[in-house]
């Protein structure tokens, strides 16, 4: 059998449900009215497109997406841009929202939310189950993964990488592995992670990826449902409950396109949202959004092409080192290192530089930003600045993050809330 026949064959007999169901807590009001996943990404993406063109280019093409925490504008925008699936041809997008069917609770972990679906997954017939974290941005083929965990004779398979210890230190489900990658030991957000064979300043942290033998899966989730001291979690109970007894593996992450270095950002909270917006903006970014070998699929409004007016000495329309989206106009205003989404909007005198507009935001006349990001809908007034004085945005209402990043939002700016 070829290669190329062997690796379909894999992506054929799997399910991949991604778990989109998660707060966001530390994206504070950036998540207000919108659960983590389906935040905005990149100047024209959402979280979840992600995850989803990873499954779809790498051959995978049954996918439930769970979601539960606000969830309207990521069912929206995930039907909208990826519906167009035909189930007759074995293919499907589909949202799997807790429908309470095994209990009278919401989910109540990660894996309580597969649990809750495992007629829907068995309906499906599949070989394996993969399951995803929805919230993080990053390309992978997940057909290596899968060959990997077939060839190796695993019961599951945990997707890791190669994490400084002092970053994963509390943040990251972290595994011990021995010669073979077979794992021997896992703790979840440990405060002292144990490093890495090779490199004692490293370890193996959990991308919270994973793919298990689907009778294997059920059975795990079966016994630990009657666990009534478990958190229903996959990185807290379902894996520390194995390891000992059944064969789990590591998989080391590594980039979807061979001659680019693997690329994964956790953007959980505002800094990191902010920081990885930015490294987009560099000439050759780590994170190759145009690459059409790999491209990542979202939905698209039919907007007009970007425009910029006016050429005069002191009103010039122009953007220097930026992302710049359809439909957006800059009018004799000047945007410098910034990422403007859909529809921005940016009036005469003003100077946007260092900052993050997301859709629908419109700049008045005679504003200076800096430093900021911008959520979906803001109208800044004329002549407003944000990001000169970390004070006085603080006494406006305005959050400021560690690093010094100003958030801005429709509420406070005394606006109406609610919009996506």
């Amino acid at each position: 059998m070829s290669n190329v026949r062997y690796i379909s064959n894999l992506t054929r007999d799997t399910y991949a449900i991604i778990l989109a169901g998660g707060r966001g807590s530390r994206l504070y009001e950036l998540t207000d009215w919108r659960a983590k996943p389906a935040l905005y990404f990149g100047g024209k993406f959402r979280i979840i497109d992600f995850p989803l063109s990873n499954c779809i280019n790498s051959g995978i093409r049954r996918v439930g997406v769970v979601t539960q925490y606000k969830s309207h504008s990521l069912i929206r925008h995930v039907t909208r841009g990826w519906g167009h699936f035909k189930k007759e041809l074995g293919e499907s997008v589909e949202i799997l929202p807790a429908s309470q069917q095994t209990s009278g609770n919401w989910y109540q972990g990660t894996a309580d939310a597969v649990f809750q679906n495992i007629d829907i997954i068995r309906h499906e017939i599949p070989k394996y189950v993969m399951i995803l974290s929805g919230d993080h941005v990053y390309r992978m083929d997940y057909a290596g993964l899968l060959a990997a965990h077939a060839e190796s004779g695993a019961d599951m398979t945990v997707c890791c990488l190669e994490t400084p210890i002092a970053e994963a230190a509390g943040a990251f489900g972290v595994m011990e592995v021995d010669g073979n990658m077979r794992v021997i030991g896992f703790e979840e957000k440990p405060a002292n992670p144990k490093p890495t064979p090779n490199d004692p300043e490293k370890c193996l942290a959990s991308m919270g990826n994973y793919v298990f033998n689907t009778k294997f899966l059920f059975d795990q989730l079966k016994k630990d449902a009657k666990n009534e001291n478990s958190d229903r979690d996959f990185g807290k109970d379902i894996i520390p409950a194995i390891i000992e007894q059944f064969n789990v593996f590591a998989y080391p992450f590594t980039s979807a396109v061979p001659e680019e270095p693997a690329y994964w950002r956790d953007v959980g909270t505002l800094d990191s949202f902010f920081q990885a917006n930015m490294e987009l903006l560099s000439p050759t970014p780590q994170l190759n959004l145009y690459d059409a070998k790999w491209p990542i699929w979202t939905y698209q409004e039919q907007l007009p092409p970007a425009k910029f007016v006016f050429d005069d000495e002191d009103r010039r329309g122009m953007a220097v080192d930026s992302i710049v989206s359809g439909g957006c106009i800059i009018s004799g205003a000047k945007v410098k290192r910034s990422v403007l989404f859909d529809e921005v909007r940016v009036c005469s005198y003003s100077f946007v530089k260092d900052s993050v507009l997301l859709p629908d935001v419109v700049v008045l006349k005679n504003c200076k930003i800096q430093n900021a990001i911008i959520d979906r809908g803001c109208i800044i007034p004329d002549g407003m600045v944000i990001g000169y004085n970390q004070d006085h945005d603080r006494a406006r209402g305005f959050r400021v993050s560690e690093k010094g990043i100003t958030l801005v939002t429709r509420k406070m700016l005394g606006l109406a809330v609610g919009y996506e």
